[in-house]
């Protein structure tokens, strides 16, 4: 095996490492948590909250994140990446999913930035570094309220992700 097919081999079993361990992280505090296992969705993991009125579903996408946090999907990664196929580059909103988990491993241990798309819709940009959203580091809160705008800009704006008006 060539370097790069091991990187791209190394890079894919990571990826769905991760959406495993975010999705047992997730299953421990919230109960009601599955992953989708169809592998063109723009989410990966499917989180079911109780709410007063009955169920609200938050439809989570995982990304590995050393140093900063990707928000496109689409494209083929890991080792199949030389892959073409009909599905296009696209940046995660609100149509397609809820929130963007970067997963940060270190260690044996892991922190998850909740990223919602309602804020990634705000920033309009790829991607972003951890260093600029640490606010959102195992900020349960924030997926919480991940589908709440008021809330997601507000306390972005706070943490200073987002610039005062």
């Amino acid at each position: 095996m060539a370097d790069a097919e091991k990187r791209g081999w190394d890079a894919a079993i990571s990826g769905f490492a991760h959406e495993h361990i975010a999705a047992g992280i997730l299953m421990k505090r919230y109960g009601n948590v599955s992953l989708v296992d169809l592998p063109l969705s723009p989410y990966d993991i499917v989180i079911v909250y109780k709410r007063d009125q009955g169920e609200d579903i938050v439809r989570a996408q995982v990304k590995t994140a050393q140093n900063s946090i990707s928000f496109t999907g689409g494209s083929r990664g890991g080792v199949d990446r030389e892959y073409i196929s009909d599905v296009k580059v696209y940046r995660q909103s609100t149509k397609t999913c809820d929130v963007v988990i970067g997963l940060h491993p270190h260690d044996d241990s892991y922190d998850l930035y909740f990223v919602p798309t309602i804020l990634i819709e705000k920033l309009g940009q790829n991607s972003i570094s951890l260093s600029k959203i640490d606010a959102l580091k195992n900020n349960y809160e924030m997926l919480d309220h991940c589908k709440n705008r008021d809330f997601v800009i507000t306390k972005s704006r706070e943490y200073g992700i987002l610039k005062q008006r």
